[in-house]
């Protein structure tokens, strides 16, 4: 049986030569071709930007994609032999997985996994996941992080501003509060490198000032730590968490 929760399909190597507007990354393969691949990641990537740094790619054989490369996994910079996943479409997919095969503590006997359920009060929110078990078991409004960077063995969330993390993190403090749920921030940390998760304060300071507050009203942060390699994802358990 596999290791890994999840597989990559077939990766090529290549090296960085740069990223920019955000979404783009210019990459040499090591087979001498130039290629322009779509870098799914809206932050900053702190680390893992630097022209010359070792990177996978994969190819799409969808013919309608403007870029048929997409950038997967840089080696950190403080730490190159460590891989990180940099695609912010992947980690949803791995939990869907993890929660499918009972891999996360601490979340109870659910038993239905719905992804993407309309929820806050303006209803023009998503929730990644909504889990829920027999009559009379609470409701789990789970929401997924994608934690790149990293300081020594500390991942940190987020590496840039981020708006769009400040109102997820007040409409789950808002769904306990008013439909008596559990609200659960997983941290889907992307580089087996880091033991201890905390906010990224100096990134965003909101960020972290409102993590705390959910905290204390009642927000569980499940900090889970993965390891990713060129041939898959592995599940290495909880991180503790650090304020």
């Amino acid at each position: 049986m596999s290791e890994f929760i999840y597989n990559y399909p077939p990766l090529f190597p290549g090296t960085l030569l740069k990223r920019y507007k955000r979404f783009l990354a210019d990459i040499k393969l090591d087979t001498g071709e130039e290629i322009i691949a779509h870098c799914a990641n809206p932050g900053k990537m702190l680390g893992l930007s630097a022209p010359g740094s070792r990177v996978m790619v994969s190819l799409s054989n969808n013919v309608k994609r403007k870029l048929p490369y997409s950038l997967e996994l840089v080696a950190a910079e403080e730490n190159p032999t460590t891989w990180v996943g940099v695609n912010t479409s992947l980690p949803n997919q791995v939990i869907k997985l993890a929660l499918a095969g009972r891999l996360i503590p601490g979340l109870g006997e659910y038993e239905t996994i719905k992804p993407e359920v309309v929820y806050g009060r303006d209803r023009k929110s998503r929730v990644d996941f909504f889990l829920t078990g027999t009559e009379g078991t609470t409701p789990i409004y789970l929401e997924v992080k994608n934690v790149t960077w990293a300081q020594g063995r500390k991942g940190l969330f987020p590496d840039a501003i981020t708006t769009r993390g400040h109102k997820h993190l007040l409409e789950l403090v808002d769904v306990m509060e008013t439909h008596s749920a559990r609200a659960v921030a997983l941290f889907f940390i992307s580089r087996g490198d880091c033991e201890v998760f905390g906010p990224g304060d100096t990134a965003d300071p909101l960020y972290g000032k409102l993590l705390r507050e959910a905290f204390a009203k009642g927000l569980e942060i499940l900090p889970c730590r993965f390891e990713l390699s060129p041939e898959g994802v592995k599940y290495l358990g909880l991180a503790e968490v650090e304020f």
